[in-house]
């Protein structure tokens, strides 16, 4: 199915007059009179319908009404440099079904042994065999630097670039970036031409409205032209840990992947690498990685083979209204440090559990998204001052940012071990919040399997359909703070809810821990 995009522009009207009501019969000087009148409200309607046009405010780039009259220039100048990508790989034939269990002396049973047996015979006969896929890309170097998406060139045992003019060139895999879906190749021998190559534009001007053109690979049509405009910028889409898109309803399809986004000026200013679609068709939503973000990504690719993003060691999340009240923090804002891996940057920068982080190296820290992706594109080794607000207080720290092992998985939340104490001791409890609390004991930590190293007061039930429930906190986790002062008994716990009531606090800020220590934050109403 091809889709036609239809520009926006100005739609004819019909507007419906009322007629004129036919004077009654009269002598000769009403009827001159009714001539005069119809006349008149003739004159009357005219003007009417030309007043709109002669008052009409006329903008100053018509332009900015009906979008670019034509592309063909700029398309012309940019079309070599974009390439379709091809594919090839070895797939090794798929494994037979299982013979399914059958009850000894089933009238079935010998049936199945003899059909299974011969699928199995028939699945190793098999010989390996070839496929292939297509994907989009351009040369951002005369001299065969091509970028395209990591997907589209995935697991692949060779990959060509196709150009415009009909030539096919192998290409050989520099570098790739999962991370952020780019890859970057070189053609190979080196063209004996230099190749139409295109640079690289400023994301960071894009504005929502803006119009840009997507070029590709559609359903391995070859190269193909859409228009459209930036309908949304910083978009999370959940791919990664550095989500940042620009959304597009230029029409992107299956093989736009690894195409260029350009402005009105011939500069790539994306790299189309997403959509949302049920029918599998554009349908308007697409998104590409901002030129912005990709080019250090590629001159890490180009030097080195391979990404060196900065990293300074915490875990963070995100700043929620009850969060920012129990901080006293004048709205939502800023990333909250929930741990601090041990010798990493941070640490030795001085940063702690609690800290809100609103800049980094002079950048706004918007929320919790913005910091990772500050912080990975900081260069590696470099000194920076970091503004966190603590215990209500501004304070400028410095780190030096440390290189991150892409190959370390991310920590991740344990499961809270389950409860099956054979004889539990009696222990004094209080509730308070919803949470039923009590102090640590060493039979408390061993039956909750409490990490040796770890204080806080044990929470040993919380109430269902509790504010603390709906938040995540469950039997042997350990509240640590109470708004950023330590707590190791109920009583603690209990004062200081006490005392933030008396301050006319409305939510206290809680420091929770799982028995394996993984530290998080979070909010609860005050009783």
């Amino acid at each position: 199915m091809i889709n036609c995009l239809e520009g926006p522009g100005l739609k004819r009207s019909t507007v419906a007059l009322p007629a004129l009501e036919r004077a009654p019969s009269s002598p000769r000087p009403h009827r001159t009179m009714g001539r005069l009148v119809r006349r008149l409200g003739a004159v009357l309607i005219a003007f009417s319908l030309a007043a709109p046009l002669a008052v009409m405010p006329q903008p100053a780039d018509a332009a900015a009404v009906k979008g670019p009259d034509t592309v063909a220039d700029t398309a012309a100048l940019i079309m070599d440099a974009v390439v379709n990508i091809s594919t090839s790989q070895t797939v090794a034939p798929s494994r037979s079904v299982p013979t399914p269990e059958l009850p000894p002396g089933s009238p079935f049973e010998e049936f199945f042994e003899e059909f299974f047996k011969r699928r199995q015979q028939q699945g190793e006969d098999q010989a390996p065999r070839r496929v292939s896929s297509l994907g989009s890309g351009f040369v951002i170097d005369a001299s065969g630097f091509i970028v395209t998406n990591n997907h589209v060139i995935a697991d692949a045992d060779e990959v060509y670039a196709n150009f415009a003019d009909g030539s096919k060139l192998k290409a050989e895999i520099v570098g790739r970036d999962t991370k952020i879906d780019i890859a970057l190749l070189k053609v190979t021998p080196e063209p004996d031409k230099p190749l139409k190559a295109v640079k690289f534009g400023n994301s960071d001007i894009l504005r929502v409205g803006d119009w840009v053109m997507a070029i590709g690979n559609p359903f391995g049509l070859g190269g193909t032209l859409t228009v459209g405009v930036i309908s949304a910028r910083n978009r999370d889409i959940n791919s990664g840990p550095y989500d940042n898109f620009l959304q597009t309803d230029a029409a992107i399809n299956r093989g736009n992947s690894g195409g260029p986004l350009f402005n009105m000026d011939g500069d790539v200013v994306g790299i189309n690498t997403a959509i949302i679609s049920p029918s599998g068709g554009s349908i308007g939503i697409g998104f590409a990685v901002p030129s912005n973000t990709a080019i250090p990504i590629i001159a890490q690719l180009k030097e080195f083979g391979e990404t060196r993003r900065g990293w300074i060691g915490v875990r963070i999340q995100q700043v929620t209204p009850e969060i920012a009240e129990s901080l006293s923090l004048d709205r939502a804002r800023g990333a909250l440090i929930g741990s601090v891996n041990e010798d990493g940057p941070a640490a030795k920068g001085g940063l702690k559990a609690g800290d809100v982080v609103t800049s980094f190296d002079g950048k706004e820290v918007r929320d919790m998204r913005a910091l990772p992706i500050i912080v990975a594109d900081t260069p590696v080794d470099k000194e920076v001052d970091v503004v966190v607000i603590r215990k209500g207080q501004q304070e400028t720290l410095k780190l030096v940012v440390g290189r991150l092992d892409e190959g370390t998985p991310s920590p991740s939340a344990t499961e809270t071990p389950e409860q099956k104490p054979d004889a539990p001791p009696p222990v004094t409890t209080l509730k308070l919040m919803g949470v039923e609390m009590a102090e640590m004991t060493p039979e408390l930590r061993t039956r909750f399997k409490i990490k040796d190293e770890l204080k806080g007061v044990v929470v040993m039930a919380v109430e269902a359909g509790s504010v603390a429930a709906e938040r995540g906190i469950a039997a042997g986790n350990l509240i640590v703070e109470v708004n950023q002062e330590a707590t190791l008994t109920p009583g603690d716990v209990e004062n200081r809810l006490a005392a933030l009531k008396k301050e006319g606090r409305r939510s206290a800020l809680l420091m929770v821990a799982d028995p394996e220590g993984q530290i998080r934050f979070t909010a609860l109403p005050i009783e």
